[in-house]
C-alpha cells in the first residue's frame, strides 16, 4: 500500500441504484456523495474495474489538508456493496481505514449524524456486505433516519421516500453530513466526531 498520510480517500455513499429508489430513506449516502460530487465540481461516471459509478477530484483546504478523493456509489444493489467497494479499494489503492460508508441508521434519530470507525453492521444490509469483503476497519458517517413507526417493516421503511414533514430538514442534513465527511478527511476523526456528532 502508498503511504498512508498520502493515500487517498475514497467515499462510499450507500443506495441502491436507479430512479425508483432515488428519494427513500436508504438512499441518503447517495445523497451525500452527489452534493460532494457538486462541491469538488465532479460528475459520476462508470469506474473501469468496479460495479460502481465515481468522482475523483480533491477535498479539503489548500496545503497539506487537502486529500485525493474517490467518491463512489456501488451500482450493486445494497445488500452486494462489498464487493465494488473492495474492487475500487484495490484499484486506487486505498487503505482500508481511509475508505468511509455514508449510510442511513435505524437507531439514531432523524437528522441526527454520528461518525466512528469500525464496529458491527447493526443488521445494515451494505456495511453487512462490506465488512465480509474487507473487515470492519472502516470509516462510517451514520445519518439517522430514527424507526419505522407502528408495525411498519424495516423493510418497507428504508424503501419509502421521505415524507414530507422530513423533507422539510432533508437539504440541511445532506449538506450537514458532507460537511461532516470534508471534516472527516481533512481534520480526522477526532474532530469531526467533535463537531458533528450529536
Amino acid at each position: 500500500m502508498t503511504d498512508d498520510a498520502n493515500a487517498p480517500w475514497l467515499i462510499v455513499g450507500l443506495g441502491n441504484p436507479g430512479p425508483e429508489y432515488a428519494g427513500n430513506r436508504h438512499n441518503i449516502g447517495f445523497m451525500v456523495v452527489d452534493l460532494l460530487a457538486g462541491r469538488i465540481g465532479g460528475k459520476f461516471k462508470r469506474a473501469q474495474k468496479a460495479q460502481a459509478q465515481v468522482v475523483e477530484g480533491r477535498m479539503g483546504p489548500p496545503g497539506p489538508a487537502n486529500r485525493r478523493v474517490v467518491l463512489a456509489k456501488p451500482m450493486s444493489y445494497m445488500n452486494l456493496s462489498g464487493g465494488p467497494v473492495t474492487a475500487l479499494r484495490d484499484f486506487y489503492k486505498v487503505p482500508t481505514a481511509h475508505v468511509v460508508a455514508v449510510h442511513d441508521e435505524l437507531d439514531i434519530d432523524y437528522g441526527v449524524l454520528r461518525l466512528k470507525l469500525g464496529g458491527g453492521d447493526n443488521g445494515h444490509n451494505g456495511l453487512k456486505s462490506m465488512t465480509k469483503a474487507m473487515g470492519p476497519d472502516y470509516h462510517r458517517v451514520r445519518c439517522g433516519i430514527g424507526r419505522p413507526p407502528g408495525r411498519m417493516q424495516v423493510a418497507d421503511f428504508v424503501l419509502k421516500d421521505f415524507s414530507s414533514a422530513e423533507r422539510k430538514d432533508l437539504d440541511w442534513f445532506v449538506d450537514r453530513a458532507a460537511d461532516a465527511v470534508e471534516c472527516l478527511v481533512a481534520e480526522g476523526l477526532e474532530r469531526a466526531q467533535s463537531a458533528y456528532n450529536s
